[in-house]
């Protein structure tokens, strides 16, 4: 039902969540990011509270193996959970339960880790570390080339319709968020090209909202 990454830049400290799935708007209940602590992934028959549980553990001093663990203990039905967590210093961490839907698999390496359920093969998820692992360029680049391996590897069992890439940097909130929650073709394809819009704008949006004067033209009538 679900593929995806966590993932961490070495060179920038930015953190990401990359999803896909057969089920809408995947990306608004399972991506969860944090400037400074990490990025986790929620999924399976999907608990929204368990991603901000791990990244406050992560927050607290815990590393991705210890909140994973954590979550673990304090999650209900976790049986029914996948949960995928990087920290800080890019260590990875990957819960699946019991009860993980259809062939699943999991796989993780420096800086990544990767989950799925109801897969068209259980080394999906091995594919996606490897195409993170390869890529190049900002880390927006490389959670979309990620995806798209683990597309190629062949993805879910059946059709997926939904995608997110959620970017985290040295500021409060997101600096990407983009998000395709439903379409007949493909969803990846689709947050790729949202990606390859909004990347070229993405430093003028966080430069407009820490300092409005020194930011870049608007591109609206009247801005000069």
């Amino acid at each position: 039902m679900t593929f995806s990454l966590v993932a961490r830049c070495a060179e920038t400290g930015m953190f990401g969540v990359a999803i896909s799935s057969s089920s809408p708007a995947v990306a608004a209940r399972c991506s969860h990011t944090r400037a400074g602590v990490g990025a986790v992934a929620s999924q399976n028959v999907t608990d929204p509270s368990l991603g901000p549980l791990a990244l406050d553990l992560m927050e607290g001093g815990m590393s991705a193996a210890e909140a994973v663990a954590e979550v673990r203990r304090q999650g209900r039905f976790i049986d029914y959970r996948q949960v995928l967590a990087v920290d800080g210093q890019g260590r990875a961490a990957i819960h699946s339960g019991g009860q993980v839907l259809g062939i699943w698999g999991e796989a993780s390496g420096a800086d990544v880790a990767s989950g799925g359920n109801l897969l068209a093969n259980s080394g999906v998820p091995q594919a996606i570390v490897d195409g993170f692992l390869a890529a190049k360029g900002h880390l927006g680049d490389r959670l979309v080339a990620a995806l798209r391996a683990g597309l190629a590897a062949g993805g879910e069992a059946g059709p997926v319709h939904s995608a997110g890439m959620k970017i985290v940097d040295r500021v409060s909130w997101p600096v990407a968020d983009l998000r395709c929650d439903w379409t007949e073709d493909c969803p990846i394809e689709a947050v790729a090209g949202l990606w390859a819009i909004y990347r070229p704008q993405m430093d003028a949006y966080v430069q407009r909202a820490l300092d409005p004067r020194a930011a870049p033209s608007y591109g609206v009538p009247g801005d000069e």
